[in-house]
């Protein structure tokens, strides 16, 4: 990859859209390698909002450069490294006229990405991070303190503590970094102060979730940024008796999904590509997934989250009556 990197242009490294923790981390990382295995600086280009305020924080407090993608050019860059997502997947905004030559995920594996040049894609790996790691391992390039930082919360975060989904090399990543992170500014990261938007949110959740047997389905309404949708579903997934959640929320003109489960027996990247088929696009693997439906007015969005509602209590298979979770 670096052979081949090296004899081009500029580089550009897209993440997916409203970045997370390891896409972030994963190309913080990357950079760090073509700048010293190649003396080449990357760019790192992003669509959407950072509205979580970990996200937030970790973005500004390690001084992470994003560029927007409304400021990019892509015709200037022979090079485009896809990060913590894939070709075709609806959740990164990469032109389809533009080509991905280098893919690095974690993710499962999709048919439109066999054709890049380089392909790193690892399904039994918790993190694109711990990938990306293990390169600058193998090449014995240097970790410096705000990139141990964010590889080490990416790994955090993405297997919340090694507790969801994590593989071995991403319990040997998470030892080795730990030790090397900045914790003043791991704990600034962690436990950022929150806006009023996320109270409003989780209100909302509250008031409109319903249990039906082991199984929640809250409407978030209107969300002033589409990443509390996925934060929402983290916490409401540890209510007690809980097993698996759907949260959904509208945002600008898209119907966000986020599904987290702790049964080993449902797939969650399975169930929610079932609940958007032919409406939507979706994505995730075993115990979490994201997915969201386009072109969505206000005044459809009520019907849109019964028929999303019915079809994901059809494929677990629920027939118990709804619940308030707030009487």
């Amino acid at each position: 990859m670096l052979t081949w990197v090296s004899g081009r242009g500029r580089i550009l490294i897209v993440v997916h859209d409203n970045p997370d923790p390891d896409s972030l981390a994963s190309a913080m990382a990357l950079r760090h390698l073509f700048a010293v295995r190649l003396n080449r600086e990357a760019v790192i280009a992003f669509s959407g909002m950072i509205g979580r305020s970990e996200n937030l924080a970790m973005a500004k407090l390690l001084q992470i450069p994003l560029t927007p993608f409304p400021l990019i050019d892509f015709k200037a860059f022979p090079v485009v490294c896809l990060l913590d997502t894939q070709p075709g997947t609806g959740n990164n905004s990469l032109p389809l006229d533009v080509r991905a030559d280098i893919v690095i995920d974690h993710h499962p594996m999709r048919e439109s990405s066999a054709s890049c040049r380089w392909v790193d894609i690892r399904p039994n790996y918790g993190t694109t991070a711990t990938i990306i790691y293990e390169y600058l391992k193998v090449q014995g390039v240097s970790v410096g303190t705000k990139l141990a930082t964010a590889l080490f919360y990416a790994i955090k975060s993405e297997t919340q503590d090694l507790g969801r989904e994590a593989a071995r090399p991403d319990r040997d990543a998470y030892l080795v970094l730990f030790p090397l992170a900045n914790k003043t500014l791991l704990n600034s990261i962690t436990r950022p102060n929150l806006p009023r938007e996320y109270f409003i949110a989780l209100h909302s959740a509250l008031e409109h979730a319903s249990l039906y047997g082991k199984v929640l389905v809250a409407s978030l309404d209107g969300v002033q940024f589409p990443e509390v949708v996925s934060e929402l579903a983290d916490l409401l997934v540890r209510l007690e008796g809980t097993e698996t959640v759907l949260c959904l929320g509208h945002y600008s003109q898209e119907l966000v999904l986020s599904i987290r489960t702790t049964s080993e027996e449902i797939n969650a990247g399975e169930l929610i590509r079932k609940l958007v088929a032919g409406i939507g696009t979706a994505g995730g693997h075993g115990m979490m997934a994201g997915g969201k439906v386009d072109n969505v007015a206000p005044g459809q969005v009520g019907e849109l989250e019964t028929v999303l509602t019915q079809r994901f209590l059809a494929e677990l298979d629920v027939t118990d009556p709804p619940l308030a979770l707030v009487p």
